[in-house]
């Protein structure tokens, strides 16, 4: 298709054959269409406010349709600050924001439902990349009577600019969470995750309420643009390192010129389950310099044992080039569920071992140093 000239937040398109699309809006000129499978969006158009459903299709966030290098951002301002926002918005004064679009973002084949949810909060709910947002879920606490639910927290996966970089939105990657009977097979509702669930199945124009923003732990430290930034998740675990990605490599942000080395470990379950694949693979083709990314797909995939292959595998198949890389000052970082630590932390105490070092010691150093950032849940 031909080259578009786009400037406003967002742009639709007429449906045609193709039953397909894939992410948001891209704010930027000359975007470039290339044969991709694309996906139905339910958008909001921000200037109206209305749903947009019918005959027309979302233009993707993805960068590989940017024909321009980097993208533009506004407001400079948010570059000013010297400390992140923190906690604008408690749970007993939450702020009524809008979604904006719910996209499903994994395929046919992937274990369970994962969305990518962008939410209007007009400019009022600003946040740094690493940041979480509270929401908390329409309804009444079954545990507390006549009380609200309890916060649920989702780390960000867009930059402080989000998806339409004018700093209007931010993003969230949630899976749905669904409680499936051991005995029946069969799916239990009363028992399936509340937050997700209303986030999951919200349209365009549906209020939400959120809390925050809040953390400090998996900040991207920027005092030094050449430094190495090793990244580590599974699953909706990816999310602040989607922010971190884009900051780095596809907004064009006067004060932060990245030029050191992001190396994304990404686990999943398979190919259908990777998430913002198209995203990460675009940065690995422009800066071959500067990002590394491996998956770990552990119903496709084999480690060198035979079993199956999972996100610590990974890390072990490279595990020399990552201590080097600590020692001379890296960042690593590691989000997603609880009980992927557990697994890597015995590979890299193995390592260490076997590299005749006290990985107790070595994990003490790197948390005094504050190269070490983990946010679980």
């Amino acid at each position: 298709m031909a080259h578009l000239a786009v400037t406003q937040a967002s742009v639709t398109v007429p449906v045609g054959t193709d039953a397909s699309l894939r992410r948001s809006v891209f704010k930027a000129h000359n975007l470039r269409f290339e044969d991709k499978a694309w996906v139905p969006v339910l958008s909001l158009d921000l200037k109206t406010r209305n749903p947009r459903t019918r005959n027309h299709f979302r233009v993707c966030m993805s960068v590989q349709q940017a024909s321009t290098s980097k993208v533009t951002v506004s407001p400079l301002e948010l570059e000013d600050a010297k400390e992140p926002p923190l906690n604008l918005y408690k749970p007993k004064g939450p702020y009524t924001a809008t979604i904006v679009s719910v996209e499903r973002i994994v395929g046919p084949k992937a274990p369970g439902e994962t969305c990518h949810i962008v939410i209007d909060h007009g400019g009022n709910v600003p946040y740094w990349e690493g940041q979480s947002y509270g929401v908390i879920p329409p309804g009444e606490n079954p545990k507390k009577p006549g009380a609200p639910h309890n916060v649920r927290l989702y780390s960000i996966a867009s930059t402080r600019y989000g998806d339409s970089f004018d700093s209007r939105t931010g993003s969230l990657c949630v899976r749905r969470a669904v409680y499936y009977d051991p005995e029946t097979g069969k799916e239990d509702p009363s028992k399936n995750g509340i937050c997700s669930n209303f986030l999951c199945n919200s349209k365009p124009g549906d209020k939400v309420q959120i809390t925050g923003p809040s953390g400090k732990i998996m900040l991207l430290p920027e005092d030094d643009p050449n430094a190495t930034h090793i990244m580590i998740a599974t699953g909706t675990g990816v999310a602040p390192y989607r922010g971190y990605l884009r900051r780095m490599f596809m907004e064009s942000v006067p004060k932060f010129k990245f030029a050191g080395l992001a190396w994304l470990f990404l686990g999943v379950a398979n190919s259908d389950s990777l998430l913002y694949d198209e995203e990460f693979t675009k940065y690995l083709r422009d800066y071959p310099d500067n990002f590394r990314f491996d998956r770990a797909l552990s119903r496709e995939q084999r480690n060198k044992n035979g079993g199956k292959m999972y996100v610590q595998d990974k890390i072990e198949e490279f595990s020399d080039e990552i201590f080097k890389l600590l020692d001379q000052g890296a960042h690593i970082y590691f989000c997603g569920l609880k009980g992927m630590m557990p697994g890597i932390q015995e590979t890299l105490k193995r390592v260490a071992d076997q590299r005749g070092e006290n990985w107790e010691e070595k994990l003490s150093q790197l948390k005094k140093n504050k190269q070490w950032h983990v946010e679980v849940y």
